[in-house]
């Protein structure tokens, strides 16, 4: 089976109940799992850049299958498109065009506050707490595509519910891409009420037994 790196989302981290969940399930299943943490201790000045950074030096030389949620996705989506040799992926709720959702919710007036303060308090899920990101995570950001044109086979899970990253997100990415096979289930972002099967589609999807 092939290695697998599991990304988790924006404001988590290698402990979070889906990384738990799929590493525990894999890992019986005899494949080979890493869940690196993508901000390495340090969310202040985390960037796409450094955190693709981090999914290849976490990444075995060689072939492998990727798995990310929401931010995670569209970081795996970036790199798949960079890295022939991944293999295969897996995208839970992807959060494609990541820059462009940060006005939508926050709205101008915040966004320039952000910018001209350099920094912004923002709840970390991982830590339960707010801590400080520098606005150079969207001036990095808006370095990359908004939809990474990849060509391995992917399997998206996302929920018809979410308000977060809406379901048509992922709907408009998967149109005419052959390579997509995209499934709206009954959840919202965080998709815990739906591992089970999430899992029971995924398993023979990334070869596992």
């Amino acid at each position: 089976m092939t290695p697998i790196v599991y990304l988790h989302g924006f404001a988590s981290g290698p402990s979070s109940g889906k990384a738990r969940f799929f590493r525990e399930r894999l890992q019986a299943a005899g494949a080979a799992v890493s869940v690196p943490d993508l901000a390495e201790g340090d969310f202040e000045h985390l960037t796409i850049s450094r955190q693709l950074e981090v999914i290849r030096r976490t990444a075995p030389h060689g072939p492998v299958s990727l798995i990310g949620s929401s931010l995670g996705g569209y970081l795996a989506a970036l790199y798949a498109a960079r890295h022939p040799e991944v293999e295969r992926l897996v995208l839970l709720a992807p959060a494609f065009g990541f820059p462009r959702r940060w006005p939508e919710r926050l709205g101008a007036e915040q966004m320039e506050r952000w910018r001209a303060g350099g920094t912004i308090d923002v709840y970390h899920y991982a830590l339960g707490r707010k801590c400080a990101l520098r606005y150079d995570l969207i001036a990095d950001a808006e370095r990359y595509e908004d939809d990474p044109d990849f060509l391995q086979p992917v399997l998206i899970f996302h929920g018809e519910h979410d308000d977060v990253v809406p379901p048509a997100v992922s709907q408009r990415f998967a149109a005419g891409r052959s390579n997509v096979k995209l499934e709206i289930v009954d959840s919202g972002h965080e998709l815990h009420n739906v591992l089970e099967p999430m899992w029971r589609q995924m398993a023979p999807f990334l070869g596992a037994r």
